[in-house]
């Protein structure tokens, strides 16, 4: 699920970066932009369910790795994407349709080689201050919440994993979790510092 929600934030990116680099395409449409603005912003919000999935996934794994195939089944990570699908699109879809009504007078230079929302926003004429609201309030949702429990499951990881005899094991069980940890903070760090800027900065 990961590399796949990867997969898909680059492309949804890529096609604009490479019409600018090959075709010297600096345009694109408004419905085109908001298209793009919400495939990234929809993988976005599914990378950062599929890394709160993997958390829990750990938890699992260690304490309770004797039923992990019960508790974790094909079924039920299945129902896990769908939800994390169903999750993006409900969240997304009034940040899209607020957009839509406002109305664009000023320079229409974006200053990203993609639509991101809050770069959109200041290019408009009219108030954005529900826009911003509602764009905050959907990262605060999606990055705050997924990472207050991501940062759960980790306490509950570090209290099973202390309550572990041997030191090899604790190594060991620490170990599968490193590269997790590293990916969220090279997923989480640059997405909530850019929105911070954009929303903020001067």
């Amino acid at each position: 699920m990961l590399s796949t929600t990867d997969l898909g934030l680059s492309i949804s990116t890529l096609v604009t970066m490479l019409a600018i680099f090959w075709f010297d395409a600096r345009k694109i449409s408004f419905n085109a932009c908001l298209s793009q603005m919400f495939f990234i912003q929809l993988f976005t919000v599914m990378e950062s369910s599929v890394l709160l999935a993997m958390s829990f996934d750990r938890l699992v794994a260690i304490s309770n790795p004797l039923r992990y195939a019960s508790i974790l089944t094909d079924l039920k990570i299945a129902q896990i994407g769908v939800a994390i699908i169903t999750r993006g699109t409900l969240i997304l879809i009034p940040v899209q349709v607020l957009l839509k009504r406002l109305s664009f007078c000023h320079s229409h230079v974006l200053h990203h080689s993609f639509c991101f929302h809050p770069d959109v926003m200041k290019l408009s004429c009219t108030d954005t201050s529900i826009n911003s609201a509602v764009g905050l309030t959907a990262l605060i949702t999606i990055a705050g919440v997924d990472s207050i429990f991501i940062l759960l499951s980790y306490l509950l990881i570090i209290k099973t994993v202390l309550s572990i005899a041997s030191s090899e094991e604790r190594r060991k069980a620490f170990s599968t979790c490193i590269s997790h940890i590293g990916a969220v903070a090279v997923f989480y760090i640059p997405l909530i510092s850019l929105s911070f800027v954009h929303r903020f900065g001067k």
